[in-house]
């Protein structure tokens, strides 16, 4: 059900439910007679929960599994880039980290303290918006105040320019298949330059479980994440990268730097140079923004429906699993996605695709999964 929260474009859960409940087709394609419900959104809730995050992170491999054996991966270049997710928490909730009171109680005690109002005097929300409009120095601190209802988001500028509690969603991309190798989620003001290297070795753990061999050897990122000791760590990883430094007034200073941090700055700084690496630009700008535009906008998961991030981690690596295995079938028989049949290929290729689709997630969900996760707990594994 969550696969179909991704070809269908629903973000939410009980948009989900909704939907697979609604349609024939879809009742069919998860085997739910008509005589019987379908699951609601509290039973995908408690079932995600149930479920460790293992389970959902070799579903993701299984995919690239079949990636593997059908020769569709490389994982020699990739690119990393990151987008912003939008948490399940509204600007009003946030309260301070030090007294735990909301944005209300805050701007009445400023004006008790400045002597707006009288000490015992409660004031009417006209009032607090008056004096909150007029007041300097509005800045809101990701140290000062959180959200108790998504405690890990932080208060960050979305891509549309809002500001709200966020997440960061980090994509590893193959440039040669367009398959996204690795995905992780952070708090929405994590550095872009600390999450760098994490993200490329989760990236190669995925393709070693995949089956593949291969070893990634080239990184191709934007300016963001050209920091010295960032460079310096993918060198002694023996990863060459491709990232262009940001526009600097100043002439760095290496003197009381150590040598090791220069000499990785200044290979870089060659590699960028090349035609190689403005190719590498190039693709990365193409591949990794057409996989946030296929998994966060068309796919549904740009704003969170959920609080935890480890939660959120799971139905977003389902979304890229999806997303992955929509991009093998387009190279494996043209079509990716179930609109995709209105004007190619007709009943035969329907009937193809649906029956590739079927056995694929019958091996990926019961085979694979259910005999090495749950084997030792029968009971959960009708559900």
């Amino acid at each position: 059900m969550l696969l179909v929260g991704y070809f269908e474009g629903i973000g939410s859960q009980r948009g989900i439910a909704w939907r697979c409940a609604d349609s024939l087709s879809l009742r069919e394609f998860l085997g739910i007679p008509l005589n019987e419900k379908s699951p609601d959104h509290s039973t995908l809730t408690n079932t995600r929960k149930r479920l460790p995050a293992e389970v959902f992170v070799e579903v993701f491999q299984f995919v690239l599994r079949i990636a593997v054996e059908k020769k569709l991966l490389s994982g020699k270049t990739v690119a990393v880039d990151s987008t912003t997710l939008e948490a399940d928490a509204a600007m009003k909730s946030i309260v301070r980290r030090d007294t735990g009171e909301d944005w209300r109680e805050y701007v009445a005690r400023l004006m008790r303290e400045e002597g707006v109002i009288e000490p015992e005097t409660q004031p009417s929300d006209e009032e607090i918006r008056r004096y909150d409009k007029k007041r300097k120095n509005k800045k809101v601190s990701n140290e000062e105040w959180y959200s108790p209802n998504a405690p890990e988001s932080r208060i960050t500028k979305l891509k549309d320019g809002r500001t709200h509690a966020a997440y960061k969603a980090e994509h590893v991309a193959d440039l040669e298949s367009d398959l996204v190798l690795g995905v992780t989620l952070h708090p929405g003001d994590r550095a872009d330059t600390d999450t760098l290297v994490d993200s490329v070795i989760d990236a190669q753990q995925n393709l070693k479980q995949a089956g593949s061999s291969q070893e990634i050897e080239e990184v191709a990122a934007d300016k963001g994440y050209h920091a010295a000791g960032t460079l310096e760590l993918c060198d002694s990883l023996n990863l060459r990268t491709y990232i262009p430094e940001r526009r600097n007034q100043y002439h760095s200073k290496w003197t009381d730097k150590d040598p090791e941090l220069q000499r990785a700055v200044y290979l870089n700084r060659q590699r960028v140079r090349r035609a190689k690496s403005k190719r590498l630009q190039r693709q990365r700008s193409e591949i990794c923004e057409r996989t946030f535009a296929h998994v966060c906008n068309t796919g549904g998961m740009r704003r969170s429906w959920l609080g935890e991030l480890p939660e959120i981690t799971k139905r977003y690596l389902i979304a890229v699993a999806a997303h992955n295995l929509g991009r093998i079938m387009r190279k494996l028989f043209g079509i990716g996605k179930p609109k995709g049949l209105q004007g190619a290929g007709g009943l035969a290729a329907l009937v193809q695709l649906i029956a590739r689709c079927v056995w694929l997630l019958y091996h990926a969900l019961t085979v694979d999964l259910w005999t090495s996760r749950v084997a030792g707990d029968h009971s959960r594994a009708p559900a």
